[in-house]
């Protein structure tokens, strides 16, 4: 029988463990339905409706019942939490890899740890306080790793969890009902309002792992999708019907193959770029609407398998291969290939030269030369400057140590899509090193309101200013925005204006990918 831990959610996500395995191959339902935690945590969460709506205990009795109006929730007492580093060791969908990891671990007087997640579980192994050092840390991992229950691919995570009875107020023209359970609004209309935001389906109130209250708006995915399409690929501008269909396949693809990712914090997704942008039934548009409808049921395979259908706003040029942007073995469909119709060859991969007499940091609609994303995003060209002293400063806050002057900042090494893959950064306070996307949070640029933003992408080439200088100001020139692997959202539409269908759309940006109807 496989033995299972308390409620746990998993509060921070580890680049180097970004997988490909798991993804889902069963056949969706047509009346399947998301959940999506629109507020992942709050103390009070109010719930609504324009029309006639009924909140009831889910699993209880029906407390309000109302009409136009809004009701207040609120925590009223809560369970023990506790945040801890825990080491995730596996995935697996064998109930009989896990008892018997659990056996073994158990025996060696180790404390574990199982969550369902993606038709799987995931196994964690030791629990150590979110001040540990990492020294302590990797000395048990080591030695976990010695006897057997982990391999070199193991990492940690910071995870939350609550315990205990937690209680909710839901307040509602004056009246008041105090209940253990979560709650559950649904209206006669099909709309209800979630923290003042309208959403399809039904809305709910739960307890969430980290103690506290999570508001979740449930409903069919085809209808999900309506609110996700038009934020993650606005019909205004990118109104192009195929482009958008490529989007909405790609979406019902993520999301169907992601079912279950958050399930800890009781929900699928999060309406976030961290998953997808969802906006809900305000942000819907007829355009993206129609694309929804016209490719439903539609997804991306390969293999007999959904595909992991990441996308990004504009690659610069040349999309990525995964693993030059995140630490993971080479996917077949996730291949790096030129965003032009000049054809595969490697020498259109963006020069310095391309980028210096290119650059320009709005648009570059008049540069047309066969590029896709050219006329339709101000980011396919881009450049930033630095000051010593801003740079010294962006360093010092990430690297979390004392630099007050960068002699020099060199790449070390690109991949044949043209991205850095590692970078150097020479300081007074020591010489610095980061990897592959990570490169874009090191390396911030200074942005309108003088706060500091991530680096749109990878693709860029860095240089100093005054290269006789001992302390110079840099610049770099780039292109793209995004991490650039998978689907370029702004060259789907230059496509589509070129009339490529969604299909070939998606085969240009997806390698070796069939289109299937599963419902």
């Amino acid at each position: 029988m496989l033995r299972r831990s308390l409620f746990l959610a998993l509060l921070c996500f580890c680049v180097s463990a970004f997988s490909f395995s798991g993804i889902q191959s069963a056949k969706a339902d047509d009346g399947q339905d998301i959940r999506i935690g629109v507020i992942p945590t709050a103390e009070t969460i109010t719930l609504g409706s324009d029309d006639s709506f009924t909140i009831a205990e889910i699993g209880g009795e029906t407390l309000i019942e109302g009409e136009n109006g809004e009701a207040t929730v609120a925590l009223e007492s809560t369970g023990t939490v506790d945040t801890s580093y825990r080491l995730q060791v596996a995935w697996t969908t064998s109930e009989t890899y896990v008892d018997d990891w659990l056996m073994r671990a158990e025996i060696g007087g180790y404390e574990t740890y199982v969550e369902d997640y993606n038709g799987g579980y995931r196994l964690f192994i030791g629990k150590f306080p979110a001040d540990a050092s990492w020294g302590d840390r990797n000395e048990f991992r080591n030695e976990v790793i010695a006897n057997g229950l982990a391999a070199g691919d193991s990492f940690w995570k910071v995870v939350t969890y609550s315990t205990g009875i937690s209680t909710m107020k839901v307040t509602y023209q004056g009246n008041e009902h105090v209940t253990e359970k979560p709650v559950k609004i649904t209206s006669t209309d099909g709309l209800v309002e979630i923290g003042g935001k309208k959403y399809r389906g039904v809305g709910e109130v739960i307890y969430n792992s980290q103690g506290t209250l999570a508001g979740v708006n449930e409903l069919p995915i085809e209808l999900y999708l309506y609110g996700v399409v038009p934020r993650e690929l606005p019909p205004v501008p990118y109104g192009e019907m195929e482009a958008q269909k490529s989007q909405a396949v790609a979406a019902r693809t993520y999301t169907l193959a992601n079912l279950g990712k958050r399930s800890s914090d009781g929900y699928d997704l999060l309406p976030t770029p961290s998953d997808q942008v969802y906006g809900g039934y305000e942000a819907e548009h007829p355009i993206s609407t129609q694309a929804v409808q016209e490719s439903e049921g539609m997804v991306a395979m390969h293999d007999g398998r959904l595909i992991t259908a990441v996308y990004h706003s504009t690659t610069g040029g040349y999309t990525a291969n995964n693993e030059d942007i995140w630490s993971s073995d080479a996917v077949e469909y996730l291949r790096g290939v030129p965003d032009s119709n000049k054809g595969k060859a490697i020498e259109h991969v963006p020069t310095l030269e391309v980028f210096k007499n290119h650059a320009n940091p709005t648009s570059l609609r008049a540069v047309r030369a066969g590029d896709y994303e050219s006329d339709w995003s101000k980011y396919h060209r881009w450049t930033f400057e630095w000051t010593n002293e801003e740079l010294a400063d962006v360093l010092s806050e990430y690297f979390a140590a004392e630099i007050t002057e960068v002699y020099a900042v060199n790449v070390l090494e690109r991949s044949n899509s043209g991205r850095v893959l590692e970078i150097e950064y020479v300081t007074d306070g020591g010489t610095f090193y980061e990897q592959k996307d990570q490169i874009r949070w090191s390396m911030k640029y200074i942005n309108a309101s003088g706060g500091k933003s991530v680096l749109l992408s990878t693709l860029f080439f860095v240089e100093p200013v005054d290269k006789k200088a001992e302390t110079p100001s840099f610049k770099v020139y780039g292109g793209g925005w995004g991490h650039g692997v998978g689907l370029s959202q702004t060259g789907a539409v230059g496509m589509a204006t070129k009339g490529a269908t969604y299909e070939e759309i998606l085969n240009h940006f997806y390698q070796d990918i069939t289109l299937e109807k599963q419902y």
